[in-house]
């Protein structure tokens, strides 16, 4: 039996006014130059909730409570690996965020949810369309 590794990322939806909050990859590696959501990997022996408030304080300076979240969305994505994706919704936060990391990010801004940027990245892209759709999982490249 073949033996894989299936890694596991968090994601967040920051919506108001019909806007979602997306920032534009760069210096990554990985789809710089587009556009994607508030995100990071899940750490070994990290639970979802913890994993996901670590990462938005880290990429945009908001400090989340695990109750002001909820699990709006999961993918099981394959490419050249095979992912699990977390997208969560966020409730309310305390202040406008910020682009804590602009060796990674060189935008972030409000898109209409319904005019994304041309250069969102695809599953991206398709993952808020499932949100706004209600639809909670979603299977990618199989």
């Amino acid at each position: 039996m073949e033996r894989f590794k299936m890694i596991a990322s968090v994601y967040g939806f920051f919506i108001r006014n019909n806007k979602i909050l997306l920032l534009r990859r760069q210096n990554t590696g990985y789809e710089d130059g587009n556009y994607g959501l508030p995100a990071g990997h899940v750490e070994n022996n990290e639970p979802l909730t913890s994993a996901f408030c670590r990462e938005i304080k880290e990429e945009i300076g908001i400090d989340l409570k695990q109750e002001d979240i909820t699990l709006a969305h999961v993918m099981h994505r394959k490419k050249e690996d095979i992912r699990l994706d977390f997208f969560f919704f966020v409730e309310k936060w305390d202040k406008e965020p910020s682009n804590t990391e602009p060796e990674k990010c060189d935008d972030l801004q409000w898109f209409p949810i319904d005019n994304l940027p041309t250069n969102t990245i695809p599953y991206i892209k398709t993952a808020i369309q499932n949100h706004t759709l209600k639809k909670f999982y979603s299977e990618v490249g199989w």
